[in-house]
């Protein structure tokens, strides 16, 4: 695929974007660029971290997947930006790393960290902000893409030709539906 065909990305060649972007991203709106919306913060996974451990003790793995569930999916802060935020954390006296469960390392908040984070109480948890940056329905919509990818992987995975071949006949089908969605907004 070369820069003049539709769908060429500059910064990933080798995927085909969609219309509007990838579908797990609502479009840009005007005037926005690249990847982090323009003017929009970037989230932040040291907040998250804090605040998850005033709750209690997790592993580095664990916290990834509860930001993803609390975020419904819209934010999965990837290994290579906690774990060395955990780190951080650990220098600056804010955790403790302790005892390890299944040969990882469990965390939790010092004396030191739990009177910093009492003192922002009033702050909202990073993953609060995604339903006002984006809107319910985007979260919502996300949500339903992440179950029917989680279904389609499953048919896939384990179904026989036959199945596979209706659920294809199924997302064609909602392609379709999706697409005349749009044509009736007039």
């Amino acid at each position: 695929m070369g820069p003049r065909e539709p769908g060429y990305s500059a910064h990933h060649p080798q995927e085909r974007l969609f219309a509007f972007g990838p579908p797990w991203r609502p479009p840009l709106e005007q005037g926005q660029r690249g990847r982090h919306r323009g003017g929009r913060r970037r989230a932040n996974v040291r907040e998250a971290i804090l605040t998850l451990l005033t709750e209690r003790p997790m592993h580095g793995y664990e916290m990834i997947q509860e930001i993803e569930r609390r975020s419904r999916g819209t934010w999965r802060p990837s290994p290579g930006s906690v774990y060395p935020t955990l780190q951080l954390l650990e220098d600056e006296g804010l955790i403790v790393a302790g005892a390890t469960e299944g040969g990882r390392k469990r965390y939790d908040l010092t004396e030191f960290g739990r009177a910093a984070q009492s003192g922002d109480e009033a702050a909202r948890a990073p993953w609060e902000r995604f339903s006002e940056e984006y809107g319910e329905s985007v979260l919502n919509s996300r949500a339903a893409i992440n179950g029917i990818v989680q279904a389609m992987g499953e048919v896939v995975r384990v179904g026989t030709d036959g199945q596979r071949e209706q659920a294809n006949e199924v997302l064609e089908q909602a392609r379709r539906r999706l697409y005349g969605i749009l044509a009736d907004r007039g």
